[in-house]
């Protein structure tokens, strides 16, 4: 038993994961050794980005739903926070609560009508439901509207407060790593199993007795939650929400992000959300360096690579390393 603990935390999987997570531990030290707060902003963001990926890698890499309206849920996370502190109520139990509950049930009426379809049909429902949402939200004239709401006061747990971005960045840190854990644990439990029986064979999983519904729409709603916190968590970096953070764009970067990392592992999306933003914010400098007249073009560098790196590495960054399959 020793043995395989040992080999297994020898596996290049486990030493990447190691690895990465050991950095975001002690990033701050190393920003406050260089006197820039600049990394420990950047690293939030990512695991902020990763935190939605992990959301939807649930729903997408393991229960077989492609969700291109995803990002409707961390819109919603975003302005549980932004709305009610603007009233003046700073309680972060009161927004991590607005925020869940509020996922929830949009998810719980969205889901119940989506997934009576599959594939291309659940693709488009998804992404229509995240834009009446989106167009929802720049109707909100009250609340900023397409301008957005800019959050007076973050978050305020008592014992903490979000207002210190060092406190920000290891609640962020505490948060991402209990959804990789919990993910690990789910995928292997016996609901975990049935999902990813239905995502393989729908039929079959009937046959046995499953109701794929239900297991589909527990999913949805618990994919909901987390992204919703991801949202809770955005807005309180950037002390603003937008409409744009449930644009159907932010829902494709989010499966760019999951297909970088490797579909259907773990912590793919960790890796996938690092990789993305990391090139998302070298790139523009780096051609600037090179060749400045093409500086406005670094999006098209930025997509070729994508490409390349997707069609290199087939299961992504983290699923191409040799390790257990997940």
């Amino acid at each position: 038993m020793i043995e395989k603990i040992t080999a297994h935390l020898k596996s290049p999987r486990s030493i990447v994961c190691l690895g990465t997570l050991g950095l975001f531990l002690v990033l701050p030290l190393i920003s406050q050794t260089l006197d820039t707060s600049y990394y420990n902003k950047l690293a939030i963001r990512i695991m902020i980005y990763a935190l939605a990926a992990v959301s939807l890698n649930l729903i997408l890499g393991y229960g077989g739903m492609v969700s291109l309206g995803h990002a409707m849920f961390v819109l919603v996370g975003a302005y549980a926070v932004t709305i009610p502190s603007s009233h003046g109520i700073t309680s972060g139990y009161a927004h991590l609560a607005l925020a869940i509950i509020g996922a929830a049930v949009v998810a719980l009426i969205t889901g119940a009508i989506c997934l009576r379809t599959n594939g291309m049909a659940f693709i488009m429902i998804t992404l229509a439901f995240a834009q009446m949402l989106f167009f929802l939200a720049v109707s909100l004239k009250q609340y900023g509207g397409d301008d957005g709401l800019t959050l007076p006061n973050r978050s305020d747990f008592g014992l903490f407060d979000l207002s210190n971005n060092t406190v920000l960045y290891y609640f962020t840190f505490a948060l991402l790593f209990a959804a990789l854990f919990a993910m690990f644990k789910v995928v292997r439990s016996p609901f975990g199993m049935t999902l990813r029986g239905i995502k393989q064979n729908e039929r079959r999983m009937k046959a046995l007795g499953h109701a794929p519904l239900k297991y589909q729409l527990t999913a949805y709603v618990v994919s909901a939650c987390v992204a919703a916190i991801a949202g809770f968590l955005l807005a309180n970096l950037t002390n603003f929400a937008s409409p744009a953070y449930g644009a159907w764009t932010v829902s494709g970067e989010l499966i760019v992000i999951i297909i970088l990392g490797g579909v259907g592992t773990v912590y793919g999306p960790v890796l996938g959300a690092a990789a993305f933003l990391l090139l998302e914010e070298l790139l523009p400098h780096l051609v600037e360096m090179v060749a400045p007249d093409y500086k406005s073009n670094w999006m098209l560098i930025l997509g070729l690579l994508i490409v390349i790196m997707t069609l290199t590495l087939k299961r992504g960054l983290y699923g191409s390393l040799p390790g257990d399959d997940e």
